[in-house]
């Protein structure tokens, strides 16, 4: 087949893979950006589209672990696995299981702390002449049970050592937080740094912003294999041809894994199901996102709909609705919001997608030791969106050789080898 060429070939045209094309061909490069599907056909289409320097401590924390056994098993919870023999899923959960630690949650929050906060600063810029819905109004984790409050200002009172703002509330100060409708909680954590947009309008919007400066998208391109001498890759064979390139950053979400198999490379990422219900905004929808905390349940107003999303589901790539799984996150509203039912509410879509998670809950953003030019933008499980730009801009940095200034050992994605 006749071969297309370009500087940089970018795998994916989610979040990740739509800001570092955009990064790179700002920068002056010539841009390649392909996907299987459109742009913002994945995990970045039907998010909570929050962006939360209140997240910057990782999956992988302590606890999760008994808590996860608990939920695991339970097709109705806000965690579960779908019990089956694959060597892969048990090599990632006893790696997920070393990584719940006091040690790395010290090590990661930081970084995470620093990416969240660097994103949120590029999403103030880009809204200044891109329309994405974005809203600057902070984030609340409203709790109803007294655990559950208890464990939320834990995560507060480590967030809040990194420099993190918190504040904790009572009911009284959530119903003036919450003038729009009456929430049942014992109290809650406010987060006044984050954050909210309408994701498929960001992705889309500065996707469009990298054509406009010369990045050549190809969409419903699907990569079937790749050439490689010794340790460079030289083309992606692809259903619309070869793609020939001096570098390729692969940013494929939950399909990473797969695309770089036949370069022999193992990337320990798991694809992790999550469901949102989106309906039409109600008269009475708070103003600002909320997290149901027991149930692991994000409520996010989206301009003129309204998003309730959550589940952690790890199925496989195995993108079947599981009508339970919805029906758990619809079974959380009246236990949060006794005013408010989904049968009184205009449903638009219900979505599922998969998001791509390593096991130590930071992602994998680097050049890999096997090729010297592919460079790994993947892992980002359900904080994409949050560090979306600043995840373009690491990689388009990497790609130049300049520093990041992060801690690259934290990043590689070589660090499980």
């Amino acid at each position: 087949m006749a071969a297309n060429g370009s500087d940089i070939l970018v795998i994916g045209a989610g979040v990740i893979g739509s800001c570092t094309a955009y990064e790179l061909s700002t920068r002056g490069h010539s841009v390649t950006l392909i996907d299987q599907g459109d742009v913002c056909a994945g995990s970045s289409y039907g998010n909570a589209g929050l962006i939360v320097p209140s997240h910057c401590v990782p999956l992988s924390e302590p606890g999760i672990v008994k808590q996860g056994l608990k939920w695991m098993l339970d097709p109705e919870s806000p965690f579960y696995i779908k019990p089956r023999l694959d060597r892969d899923l048990i090599s990632w959960l006893w790696k997920f299981n070393r990584s719940c630690t006091d040690a790395h949650v010290a090590k990661a929050t930081p970084v995470l702390r620093e990416m969240h906060l660097n994103s949120l600063e590029r999403y103030e810029t880009f809204a200044e002449h891109l329309d994405f819905s974005y809203e600057h109004k902070g984030s609340f984790y409203a709790c109803n049970t007294e655990a559950g409050l208890e464990h939320k200002i834990e995560d507060a009172r480590i967030a809040g050592r990194t420099g993190i703002r918190t504040e904790t509330l009572g009911p009284e100060e959530i119903a003036k937080l919450v003038p729009e409708t009456p929430v049942s909680a014992v109290g809650g954590v406010f987060y006044p740094e984050d954050a909210h947009l309408q994701p498929a309008q960001f992705v889309r919007a500065i996707a469009n912003e990298g054509r406009s400066k010369g990045t050549t998208i190809e969409s419903n391109c699907q990569v079937l294999g790749f050439e490689s001498s010794g340790r460079k890759v030289n083309a992606a064979r692809t259903t619309r041809g070869d793609f020939q390139a001096d570098t390729v950053i692969l940013a494929a979400g939950s399909w990473s894994p797969a695309v770089v198999m036949d370069l022999g490379l193992k990337l320990p990422i798991q694809p992790a199901k999550g469901y949102s219900i989106t309906f039409k905004r109600p008269p009475n929808c708070p103003s600002l996102p909320m997290m149901m905390t027991e149930t692991k349940v994000g409520v996010t107003p989206m301009a003129d709909t309204f998003r309730f999303a959550g589940t952690l589901e790890l199925a496989g790539l195995n993108l079947t609705i599981n009508q339970r799984r919805v029906q758990s996150i619809l079974n959380a509203m009246p236990s949060y919001f006794p005013e408010m039912s989904a049968d009184k509410m205009e449903l638009i879509e219900i979505w599922r997608g998969l998001r791509p998670c390593t096991p130590d809950g930071l992602p994998l953003l680097g050049r890999t030791d096997a090729y010297d030019n592919l460079i790994i933008g993947a892992g980002h499980a359900t904080i994409g969106i949050s560090l979306g730009p600043e995840s373009g801009r690491i990689l388009s940095q990497i790609v130049e050789g300049r520093e990041i200034g992060y801690d690259t050992a934290a990043l590689s994605p070589d660090r499980f080898a």
